[in-house]
């Protein structure tokens, strides 16, 4: 057997191992054939050999949707009726019906098939936005959550939250009569009622997969809780509090996030939710969007991780390990030492490639950049090159994407750890000039919250104590920058867009926001921004830009200089070499993941390592009149 075949297979076997210790026990997996990392669908599990199991559990959905089925399940919730083709009004479209199927080990019925509507084929005139909290919300609850004295975080889930709602317009599907189970066609006589092969449903309620589900569901929702004192908050999206009680919470869909001061004010809005709907409850707070937390209230600490994400990816886009380890997301130019600008190269060449690979190419940059806005923003620069060529990807393209598929089979499961502090948000603010393609420059930052300084009218005199980022700016600037210094004034106003929503949160969670300090390693920027400088050619900029000038006028922004060996923002800004990612990785994510690494590593080597010490420090807490 070839030595690279059997090196190849040990450090597979140490994956897994890592996986199997890490991966959480309440998930809800998509079935994926373990051959070809595909997901499978209904129609596979019908034919295989747990046949009848998935046959059943469609039938129980169906019978759970309509009037029941047999005697298990008596009643249904009168969601769907089963109709002829001529009952369903002429001036309407029909869709059709799709079947999602997913094992839930943790439920008591482990197979699950869920009828979903196609969505997408029907028109519906009315409005169908729905607010939910973001990502930066979510970490800046997070953050309070542990800089609150005795606040805890405790997540909540309603069960069928779009089942069940009353519609005024009904909506119509159509299903194969040969994918329902025979049970549900011999109890409510569809062979007498199908057409050309079809059964017609008609839809009363809300259900998965309409435009007006969430809305509608939401809207129930709202009103519910507004008879117990529960409001959202003006400008926040999804960001709800209770007008007495120290409870706040973000909201997605039909996930609560909830930081609250005491069990009995938890109990309150669980209390509430109950008189409505079937909930579960997880007083650990450990699940939240995907997001794994791990939280240690004696420290003050929290983990932010996805466990196994990056592994479940890898399968499915059937990519094998490096033989040895990527430190690089991407590929990156020699620097021209004493060259005062490092200039990107030319496009290179290339053949442009078929719609599959391209497809592969957008497939693989949707799944990796939730990660990467979640936990990893080592990947964000990567990612943004790619995606700004995925809708005319080259070979080149498709190149950097397995260079990135390679780094994050040496680099997985990366972990942001947070702590308490005194939520004051603070910024680090970058741009690279002309380092893309075509002209283009970067714009980076670094938002993260820390403690306030002892004079908030100034320019901080000691550095704030760097936490884990809960924004991260990494984008490629649309207009041609026409100097290095527009780029950097480009910079602070892009971070300071994305800087001002933040600040709003952060206040409506309870924590006020002196002028937020912005870090910029440009004096020029700085001059332009506190308008402290006579402008010449900097007249011509972009009149947009003015914006942070007004702002820091207001007090909003207090911008100054450091220089930029120090600046955070300088990282996501630049194609860096594998010796800076290597050193510049644990500043940006918590760095016991190196032991995970260093196992994988070691067992290629055929060593045997000592488990990593690594101790966390508790920060500043906040009064409880601050919740």
């Amino acid at each position: 057997m070839p030595s690279g075949y059997r090196l190849r297979s040990r450090y597979v076997a140490a994956t897994a191992h890592l996986v199997a210790a890490n991966k959480p026990a309440c998930t809800a997996n998509v079935v994926i054939d373990e051959a070809t990392g595909q997901s499978l669908e209904y129609r596979h599990f019908s034919r295989g050999p747990d046949k009848e199991i998935w046959i059943q559990a469609l039938a129980n959905d169906l019978g759970r949707l309509a009037q029941g089925i047999g005697a298990r399940m008596p009643t249904g919730t009168n969601t769907i009726f089963f109709i002829p083709r001529s009952d369903v009004p002429p001036d309407r479209v029909v869709t059709y019906g799709r079947l999602v199927s997913t094992i839930r080990p943790t439920k008591a019925e482990k197979n699950r098939v869920r009828v979903t509507v196609g969505g997408d084929k029907l028109p519906f005139p009315g409005n169908t936005t729905t607010q939910c909290a973001s990502l930066t919300t979510t970490k800046c609850l997070i953050n309070s959550s542990l800089s609150t004295c005795n606040a805890k975080f405790v997540t909540l889930d309603i069960k069928n939250f779009y089942y069940n709602t009353p519609m005024d317009r009904f909506e119509y599907m159509k299903l194969p009569l040969s994918l329902i189970p025979e049970e549900v066609i011999l109890q409510y006589n569809l062979r007498n009622i199908a057409s050309s092969g079809m059964v017609y449903m008609e839809i009363r309620k809300g259900m998965p997969g309409l435009k007006q589900a969430g809305k509608i569901a939401n809207n129930r929702l709202a009103l519910h809780l507004a008879s117990f004192g529960y409001f959202p908050v003006p400008r926040t999206p999804a960001l709800w509090r209770q007008e007495s009680k120290p409870i706040t919470f973000s909201l997605v869909v039909d996930d609560f996030g909830v930081k609250y001061v005491g069990k009995d004010n938890a109990d309150h809005l669980i209390q509430a939710l109950k008189k409505m709907f079937t909930i579960s409850i997880d007083w650990d707070g450990e699940l939240f969007l995907g997001l794994t937390l791990k939280w240690d209230y004696d420290k003050r600490i929290c983990d932010v991780s996805m466990p196994n994400y990056v592994n479940n990816a890898l399968h499915k886009f059937q990519h094998d390990p490096p033989l040895r380890s990527q430190d690089a997301p991407h590929t990156w130019n020699k620097p021209v030492y004493g060259a005062a600008v490092q200039y990107a190269t030319n496009d290179s060449p290339s053949s442009t490639l078929e719609s599959k690979a391209v497809n592969r190419v957008q497939q693989i940059v949707g799944t990796f950049l939730y990660y990467a806005l979640a936990v990893d923003s080592t990947m964000l620069v990567a990612l943004s090159a790619i995606g700004s060529e995925q809708s005319h990807a080259t070979q080149q393209t498709l190149d950097d994407t397995t260079w990135l598929l390679d780094y994050a089979a040496s680099h997985r499961d990366a972990t942001i750890r947070y702590h308490a502090s005194n939520m004051i948000l603070h910024l680090h603010s970058d741009g690279s000039h002309l380092s893309e393609t075509r002209a283009r420059s970067r714009a980076g930052g670094h938002h993260f919250l820390s403690d306030l300084s002892a004079d908030p009218s100034k320019p901080p005199l000691v550095p704030p104590e760097d936490n884990g980022a809960v924004h991260t700016l990494c984008k490629i600037l649309k207009s041609i920058m026409a100097s290095a210094a527009e780029t950097e004034i480009a910079s602070t106003f892009e971070n300071g867009q994305a800087a001002v929503p933040i600040r709003t949160a952060l206040i409506e969670m309870g924590h006020p926001q002196p002028a937020t300090p912005m870090q910029v390693d440009n004096s020029t920027a700085v001059g332009f921004a506190n308008n402290t400088i006579k402008q010449k050619r900097s007249k011509a900029i972009d009149m947009r830009f003015y914006w942070i000038q007004d702002r820091t006028l207001q007090k909003q922004f207090l911008v100054y200089w450091q220089p930029g060996s120090t600046n955070l923002g300088d990282y996501h800004t630049k194609h860096h070499s594998q010796p800076h990612h290597r050193a510049m990785r644990p500043t940006f994510l918590h760095p016991t993941e190196r032991l995970a690494n260093a196992v994988i590593s070691h067992i290629l080597r055929g060593c045997v390592i000592s488990p990593v010490r690594t101790q966390a420090r508790p920060g500043p807490i906040q009064s409880q009149n601050a919740v």
